[in-house]
């Protein structure tokens, strides 16, 4: 049932301006708590730790700019331009495969559309990074390898974990950019915006790349750096100052991300089903929003040649993926591995410690980051400078967990967190691109509840499955991860199964050539995550449209 329409005032439908301004900077401000404790505070600490010598035991003492110093020296910038590196294969990926992709599927018609949706949810339901690098490692490396290229086997590596992943979100992105348009060219700003959201991304996260580093031991990268540096050398003023550097060139794409999305006033709509493109526009008037549902303009069959190259595109991506993934898929109905003397590790403790504390966080962040998410593109406090409200995150926007892992752990530790439940639980309180996300989502169905729809058909159906769709990624890709596990959980049975895998692989190597890596990412899981993003793709995010401009 939809909300009643909030009363007109000054002809806006909704709160009148002092109630948005109230309601919206209440709505706000968890995110803008969680902006301070997850983010803001550990930057603060890491800086001024930075400057000092600092063994975990004993007094710290100041030392200056020394440590940065000691970084120059070692070449700790170059391995940030060799980290770069790694951004080669995702960025032709997004930026050359997904948009012909998209391109061939948008003229083959609904029918071949739709399948090349479904193609794409496969990699994303079976992300699975540890599993498919131990497959890898197993069958697809010759020992060796990794001393004589190491490098080139760093990028290797994550093209492999990554490639999947990075296809299906930067397929769909351009897929939108071309719906419910009548000329195709037309997508042609949005689209030139997705690419430079997709660049800045992927540079981002390639500068943070770890489990490929942890499985190649390769230690010559900027996260790696941080964690052997405090942790393994016992120095945390050299790798906060190590940090430091790597928050500076991340906070730089971040509100390089952030002036990209507000210079094109980039927003996400919602066309009707049956809207498509009209290869003879003569009657049709162009409007900037979505097609309207009384003059729409229906399916084609679509283009025959177009089907035919979708096809083979298709056939070829679908290949790949299943060679990359075969070593793990033939070892995935294996739970344990037993390895005499050493007994299997708890099946039940693990799966625990995988799922149920990123569950908890995902839950957490994303709820905060949708609620902000609405105060800032739905309720717009600020009017049609609302948007500058996500400037205070702009920073963070490309931030993990490894730039500030060091500052997290030590928090843990104070708390004594470690080897618990709630220790296992990420150390971010808001998803802050979902925040992003969510802006824009909220900014493009905000004229909707203007023009006098009622909240609940006009903004809460329509951001409903988005919700549910980032919490599930969001749950899906930090139950992967390794950094945070391998930091506070130093037993067993608090490890997580992906961490385990990693121990269990480190200390047999090939020692066995049935290496168990079903727990990684359980079947009933990738079903679940299978059925999940199916059902999203074909029936939601196919009636997505991203916009930019007026």
């Amino acid at each position: 049932m939809s909300v009643a329409a909030p009363t007109m005032t000054a002809g806006r439908a909704g709160p009148n301006s002092g109630t948005r301004i109230g309601i919206g900077f209440v709505v706000l401000l968890p995110a803008l708590l969680a902006l301070a404790w997850s983010y803001l505070l550990p930057t603060v600490q890491a800086l001024g730790r930075s400057t000092t010598r600092d063994r975990m035991v004993g007094p710290s003492e100041s030392v200056g700019a020394a440590n940065y110093e000691a970084l120059f020296t070692r070449g700790f910038l170059g391995d940030m331009g060799s980290a770069l590196l790694l951004a080669l294969v995702p960025l032709a990926l997004a930026l050359l495969v997904a948009p012909v992709l998209a391109l061939l599927a948008d003229r083959a018609g609904r029918p071949a559309r739709l399948a090349l949706r479904a193609l794409v949810v496969l990699p994303v339901a079976g992300y699975a990074p540890v599993a498919l690098l131990i497959g890898w490692r197993l069958d697809r490396v010759e020992p060796g390898t990794m001393l004589d290229r190491p490098l080139a086997t760093l990028v290797e590596f994550t093209a492999v974990t990554g490639a999947g992943l990075v296809v299906a979100i930067a397929t769909t992105a351009f897929l939108g950019t071309l719906r419910g348009r009548p000329h195709r060219r037309d997508a042609l700003p949005a689209a030139l915006t997705v690419a430079g959201l997709l660049m800045l991304g992927i540079i981002a996260v390639t500068l943070q790349t770890f489990t490929a580093t942890l499985m190649t031991g390769n230690s010559r990268t900027p996260v790696a750096h941080v964690v052997t540096q405090s942790l393994q050398r016992m120095d945390l003023g050299g790798g906060s100052a190590a940090a430091v550097l790597l928050l500076i060139p991340l906070a730089l794409l971040g509100l390089a991300a952030t002036v990209l999305l507000l210079l094109t006033k980039a927003r996400i709509e919602v066309v009707d089903e049956a809207v498509t493109h009209r290869e003879h526009p003569e009657g049709v008037v162009s409007k900037s929003g979505p097609v309207a549902e009384s003059a729409p303009v229906t399916e084609s069959t679509g283009n025959r040649q177009a089907r035919i190259g979708l096809a083979v595109a298709g056939a070829i991506v679908f290949a790949v993926m299943l060679w990359v993934a075969w070593p793990w898929l033939t070892r995935s109905l294996r739970f344990t591995t037993e390895i005499p003397p050493m007994p299997a590790p708890d099946l039940s403790s693990m799966l625990t410690a995988t799922w149920l504390p990123t569950l908890l966080s995902a839950v957490v962040t994303v709820a905060v980051a949708a609620a902000a998410g609405f105060a800032i593109g739905g309720l717009r406090p600020l009017g049609r400078f609302s948007e500058l409200l996500l400037l205070p995150f702009a920073p963070w926007l490309f931030v993990g967990t490894g730039p500030l892992a060091i500052e997290s752990y030590l928090r843990a530790r104070d708390f004594d967190q470690l080897n618990t439940f709630l220790g296992l639980v990420p150390p971010g309180w808001v998803s802050i691109p979902a925040l992003f996300l969510f802006t824009v989502l909220f900014r493009g169905l905000e004229p909707r509840w203007r023009a006098g729809g009622g909240f609940g058909r006009a903004m809460l159906a329509p951001a409903a499955p988005m919700i549910l769709l980032v919490g599930l990624v969001t749950w899906l890709v930090t139950a992967a991860q390794v950094l945070w596990p391998m930091l506070v959980a130093s037993t067993p049975m608090n490890r997580p199964a992906p961490l385990e895998a990693i121990m269990m692989f480190a200390r047999w190597g090939r020692a066995t050539d049935e290496f168990a890596l079903g727990a990684v990412l359980p079947l009933p899981m990738i079903l679940i995550f299978l059925v999940a993003f199916g059902w999203l793709q074909v029936r939601y995010l196919d009636r997505l449209a991203v916009r930019v401009g007026r």
